[in-house]
């Protein structure tokens, strides 16, 4: 007796789970494919730091396809064959789109090529990793509400750093840098801890069930959370070189601009996973 072939219906919930990472990919990838600084970074940047920024970004996957998968999965094993399984389509996305647009110089070498695929592959896999979320109808407040301290802080983390990777290559980011004075850069730090904490205790992270503890929540998760996303916008900006040769000023300056943004992402990551 011959195996029955499975019907083609018992194959739709991986086809639109894999569907709906490739738009994902998309989503979350498109304003960086579309930004020229992204093509010259992935020409001209250190493969050191090409490797480093990719290698680094590996726990964050895990834990976002442990978090918020584009299929469910409840074990480590699996969240990190989806992990490789996103990589590979923010790969043939950012490729294919990147070719179409004519980024591509026949006269770079392969590996400069690659480079350009590889720097914008991370925000892709993560568009990927939260497709489930974003485009799927199975999320409930139940799984909202699962995330341990530790877990929030790393929602932070992605969520600074998928904002930060769209801001930071950008010359605006250096320029708006330069031309502020001490008072500005204090008075937009403060700001940005001002609107991360509304954004926090609004959201109901965690543990915040009782509400009316604000200066507590202040110090558990906005304070906690924009340490995180200050060593966040430092690594990014390592990445893309922005740190080499300034000094001490300087670096706080761009540290402060890219943290803005980067604290917001962290804020509302909660309503992405």
């Amino acid at each position: 007796m011959t195996a029955q072939p499975l019907p083609a219906a018992d194959n739709m919930p991986y086809l639109r789970d894999i569907g709906r990472a490739f738009g994902g990919a998309l989503l979350f990838g498109l304003p960086l494919m579309m930004t020229m600084e992204m093509w010259d970074y992935g020409l001209s940047l250190d493969p050191l730091r090409l490797v480093v920024f990719l290698v680094s970004a590996l726990p964050l996957l895990l834990g976002l396809a442990y978090f918020a998968g584009f299929t469910p999965v409840h074990s480590v094993p699996a969240a990190i064959v989806e992990v490789f399984s996103a990589l590979a389509i923010g790969f043939l996305t950012t490729g294919l789109l990147l070719g179409l647009f004519g980024v591509f110089d026949g006269q770079a070498s392969l590996q400069a090529s690659t480079g350009q695929i590889v720097l914008q592959v991370v925000p892709a896999a993560m568009g990927a990793l939260l497709a489930r979320r974003q485009f799927g109808s199975d999320r409930n407040s139940a799984e909202e509400g699962q995330a341990s301290y530790a877990g929030e802080l790393f929602l932070m983390v992605a969520g600074a750093l998928f904002l930060a990777l769209n801001i930071a290559p950008t010359e605006e980011t250096r320029l708006i840098a330069f031309k502020m004075e001490p008072w500005h850069a204090i008075a937009l730090l403060l700001l940005s801890l001002g609107l991360m904490h509304t954004i926090v205790y609004l959201v109901g992270f965690a543990g915040q069930e009782e509400q009316g503890q604000p200066l507590t929540a202040f110090f558990h998760f906005t304070l906690a959370g924009y340490g995180l996303v200050l060593l966040t916008c430092a690594f990014v900006l390592w990445v893309f070189g922005a740190l080499d040769g300034h000094g001490l000023a300087a670096t706080v300056d761009a540290l402060i601009v890219l943290a803005f943004p980067g604290a917001i992402g962290a804020a509302a990551a909660r309503l992405l996973v």
